[in-house]
């Protein structure tokens, strides 16, 4: 079997001495370097190249390097190519980490205190134990039921809301528009880890915060494109929002100037909470390539109907 690579050169190098060890059967090709193109049935990518049709006129599926696959140009890829978006261990692990590093940093005020170590201020502040801070993430999939399990273990009172109903344990679940406004109420450290789709984009908005307990605080890691940067610094300067922790933007990285860098409610990362990591992706990967061979229903391929 042929595959091609398309994305961070150093991680395609590793894939393709671990594939060489472990499935001999199967040929990572670097690109540009494709191999036979006739021969290409799979395609691993960031953003993959343009005209796929005529450059691998027998490709089968088209794989996402990364936990979601919005940034693909669906009306640019064949009907009928099956999208698989990435899902593995270590990206799973990385997301439980940073909204658990972000809520316990938002939970304990963080960053009201490095704010008041830059003014050279010694000024605690009354704290609450996790068990009376209520905290919501929206989108239940694998990453959020994922960090909820985490959130939970920690003893903060947890709530999830996604488009269609779900069953966390220990976790009040909403779901669908109508049950978006009690959810958000609920909410005082809001974690947003839903995927970019025509109903998501530009969601945390003025009218979101506002839905939101004075006073409440933003985890922002789903898309960059969701966040109406203007809402939020209004948000955070009425006291609306006290705080927020963004690790995506649109765009990015941010032109020099943008608020955000220098803001002192705002803790700004580039892009960073949930990382690909190389052995368990590629394991990941060669999973759902012998699934295919099979015949089996592969793990993450998208719904074009629905975005994710």
């Amino acid at each position: 079997m042929h595959i091609v690579y398309k994305s961070e050169p150093e991680r395609g190098r590793i894939w393709q001495r671990w594939l060489a060890e472990h499935s001999p059967d199967i040929q990572l090709h670097l690109w540009p370097e494709t191999g036979d193109p006739e021969q290409v049935e799979a395609l691993v990518a960031w953003q993959p190249p343009a005209d796929i049709p005529a450059l691998f006129p027998r490709l089968k599926l088209l794989f996402s390097v990364g936990a979601g696959a919005d940034q693909f140009d669906f009306s640019a890829l064949p009907p009928d190519l099956p999208v698989i978006r990435m899902i593995e261990p270590g990206l799973t692990q990385g997301m439980v980490e940073y909204v658990t590093f972000a809520v316990l940093g938002l939970h304990r005020d963080m960053p009201r205190y490095f704010h008041q170590q830059h003014q050279q201020q010694w000024l605690p502040h009354a704290a609450i134990p996790a068990g009376q801070r209520r905290v919501g993430v929206m989108g239940l999939g694998k990453l959020g039921q994922a960090a909820l399990a985490q959130l939970v273990a920690l003893g903060f009172d947890c709530a999830g809301w996604s488009r269609t109903p779900r069953e966390c344990p220990g976790v009040r679940c909403w779901h669908g528009a109508d049950q978006l406004a009690d959810f958000l109420a609920h909410s005082e450290i809001l974690v947003c880890l839903l995927p970019l789709t025509d109903t998501t984009q530009g969601l945390l908005n003025q009218s979101l915060f506002s839905q939101l307990p004075h006073g409440a605080a933003l985890v922002q890691a789903g898309r960059g494109p969701q966040l109406n940067h203007d809402d939020l610094l209004r948000a955070l300067e009425g006291g609306q929002l006290r705080a927020a922790v963004i690790d995506v933007t649109d765009p990015e990285p941010l032109p020099p100037g943008h608020p955000f860098w220098h803001h002192p409610a705002i803790w700004l990362t580039p892009h960073i909470a949930s990382q690909t990591q190389n052995e368990s992706a590629i394991a990941a990967l060669l999973e759902n390539l012998r699934r295919y061979q099979r015949g089996e229903p592969l793990h993450g391929e998208i719904d074009r109907s629905r975005g994710y």
